[in-house]
């Protein structure tokens, strides 16, 4: 009995063991049960997000298909700029299957380092960049390369036809405008790109996911810039040979329509090539016609010449005085280039009189003086829409201490850009209305409709219309026949004009040997269309604007009408005029005294003259046989005679 009853005592813990331990099983079972449905609960709702961006990532890809870029034009509808088809190869080093036999492959065709291919493909990153703007022929057969992990994107690269670099600017690898116009109007330019969505299968290949919106790229906008591309081409060509000629740091040259206001060209050097932008300096984009200030010296007597005319009455036949060539102002010295004693005003503009400009100056005033000065448009922008241009200086009149008026009168304690100076004399050339100089002519869309225009822009009337007419005929038209700018002239073509030739300030004047020469004028002087100004910085076979600007000036103006059937019809030139302007057969002599026998023959040449030496040619330039600016025949030659440079002591 206790047997029997020791049996089922024993039976029924074990059944209630097993109820325990079913129990347990079946609480564990049920939170089991609990977690994955909260689980699901997390990924399909709570975090259904962030799930399937990890899903989209593992097995979508977006990619983008760049927009093409809009063209850039001249006036004439010549390319400028344009984009082209290019292919850049990445991929993805987790589906690559054979990496030593694509960087083999992409060695081979690219020369660069296999073990730089190697490296990418066997990293752990997703997505790596193997090639980037490739040329579609070059990259045709890897293309077709059927390798897993391995793809290609089609993107535009830049193609520049290599003229107004810093005005166009560039773009960088991205297509992305970072200098210049490209900068500029990169909203306008650079368009919509498209997007498309592709699923990755399980092996890696790569398909359009059926369901996702694919959106096409929409192209930029086209610009049809003021520029004449074959001035602009022949005006980069003088400035560059201004600069080796005379060995010079720099120099600009711009050409303007002035009635209209638009630019016709504007070159810079040093300047660079727009293909090769790998070793660009900020210096070589600097568009130093807008940038770029400084003292305009002898130039900036338009102001004190339209002053005096209009509130003084003066006239070319008016009597100044020269004082002999010198004149003492407080305590400082102005100094001419040779002595003038009683003279006529436009013997005083004609042969650039510095001691008559601010005599003249400070008989017109400050008031006047600054209000003349500030209406031709000194010490402001012009507008004509380029990034960085400078305002200039131009001190409020409660800033002058007592030499800045005679000194501002032949162009000192003022500082200008060479569009600025130009925009001055375009002033004159139009009956004394100043335009808004512009460049951009128009932006159209893709559909061939305009987006923006530019158009020209009267900004003030700044002398009368008989003021402006009478200036450009008795002072700067006088300047080219019998004055300082006689080496600015051009066969068949009436120029006026004005040289300048301003020592740079370099903390301070005296012993500095840092010139800037200038010569900026118009044509024809009788009916002026075009006006157009050269710059040379801190030349060192000569410095005189006569010598250096003034020839350069000659050169670009009498190439560009030769070229321009634009111009021609302007000018309403004769048969005969076209065919002296496509001869240029005579030569204005330059100034070479002092200069070194090889430095003078160097000069010659560049105009087209030949040399004889009466001594040795490493001897100094003491006279010359033609006198400068004395009109010779191409080929003409020039005998220098020579002396011994004086020993240094």
């Amino acid at each position: 009995m206790n047997g029997q009853e020791s049996r089922q005592r024993g039976k029924g813990t074990s059944d209630r063991e097993f109820g325990q331990r079913l129990g347990i099983v079946g609480l564990i079972m049920a939170l089991f049960f609990v977690a994955i449905v909260f689980k699901l609960l997390s990924i399909q709702v709570i975090n259904v997000r962030k799930y399937k961006a990890m899903a989209s990532r593992q097995y979508e890809s977006l990619v983008t298909e760049k927009a093409r870029r809009g063209r850039i034009y001249d006036r004439h509808g010549r390319q400028l700029a344009e984009s082209i088809e290019s292919i850049s190869f990445y991929a993805d080093p987790l589906h690559v299957k054979t990496p030593q036999d694509l960087a083999t492959r992409f060695s081979t065709r690219f020369g660069r380092n296999r073990t730089t291919y190697l490296h990418l493909l066997q990293s752990k990153k997703r997505f790596v960049w193997l090639e980037r703007n490739v040329p579609v022929s070059q990259a045709a057969d890897l293309m077709e390369l059927k390798a897993p992990g391995l793809h290609f994107r089609r993107e535009q690269q830049r193609y520049y036809l290599n003229i107004a670099s810093q005005i166009i600017g560039f773009t960088d690898r991205d297509d992305k405008g970072i200098s210049g116009l490209e900068r500029q109007l990169n909203s306008h330019l650079k368009g919509r790109d498209g997007t498309r969505i592709f699923q990755r299968s399980a092996t890696g290949d790569r398909y359009p996911a059926p369901d996702a919106e694919q959106i096409m790229p929409l192209a930029g906008s086209d610009v049809e810039l003021t520029i004449d591309s074959d001035i602009q081409g022949i005006v980069e060509d003088e400035v560059m040979h201004a600069v080796g000629t005379f060995r010079a740091k720099a120099a600009a040259g711009i050409v303007m329509d002035v009635r209209t206001g638009e630019i016709l060209a504007m070159a810079n050097y040093p300047g660079f090539d727009m293909n090769r932008r790998a070793t660009v300096t900020s210096d070589q984009t600097r568009n130093r016609a807008v940038t770029d200030m400084f003292e305009p010296g002898s130039t900036f007597k338009i102001v004190m010449a339209s002053a005096a005319t209009e509130t003084l009455n003066y006239n070319a036949e008016t009597m100044v005085d020269g004082h002999n060539g010198v004149v003492q102002l407080y305590d400082r010295r102005i100094v001419d280039h040779e002595p003038m004693g009683r003279i006529t005003f436009r013997e005083a503009m004609t042969k650039s009189s510095n001691v008559v400009a601010a005599l003249t100056a400070l008989k017109v005033g400050p008031e006047v003086y600054y209000r003349y000065a500030r209406n031709f448009g000194f010490g402001r922008k012009t507008g004509v829409g380029l990034l960085g241009e400078a305002r200039g200086i131009l001190k409020p009149i409660p800033q002058w201490d007592r030499t800045t008026l005679p000194w501002m009168g032949y162009g000192y304690q003022i500082m200008a850009t060479p569009l600025q100076v130009l925009q001055a004399y375009a002033t004159i050339a139009n009956d004394g209305v100043r335009m808004r100089p512009y460049i951009i002519r128009k932006v159209v869309d893709r559909d061939g409709q305009p987006v923006w225009e530019g158009k020209p822009v009267k900004v003030a009337q700044v002398v009368k219309p008989e003021t402006a007419r009478y200036m450009a005929k008795e002072y700067f038209r006088e300047v080219v026949r019998t004055g300082t700018g006689v080496s600015a002239a051009v066969e068949g073509i009436d120029i006026a004009g004005k040289t300048g030739t301003a020592q740079k300030y370099t903390g301070g004047y005296q012993g500095q040997h840092a010139y800037l020469s200038t010569f900026v004028g118009f044509f024809p002087a009788g009916n002026p269309q075009y006006a157009a100004i050269v710059i040379v910085d801190e030349p060192q076979t000569a410095y005189y604007a006569a010598a250096v600007a003034a020839p350069v000036f000659s050169r670009i103006c009498g190439r560009s009408v030769a070229c321009s059937r634009e111009m021609q019809h302007r000018l309403a030139m004769k048969s005969v005029e076209k065919a002296n302007l496509d001869r240029i057969v005579t030569i204005a002599v330059p100034d070479l005294t002092g200069l070194s026998g090889r430095e003078a023959e160097r000069l010659l040449k560049w105009n087209g003259l030949k040399t004889e030496f009466a001594g040795s040619p490493d001897e100094t330039v003491l006279s010359q046989s033609l006198d400068a600016g004395t009109k010779a025949q191409k080929e003409a030659v020039v005998r220098l005679t020579m002396a011994q440079r004086p020993k240094k002591i």
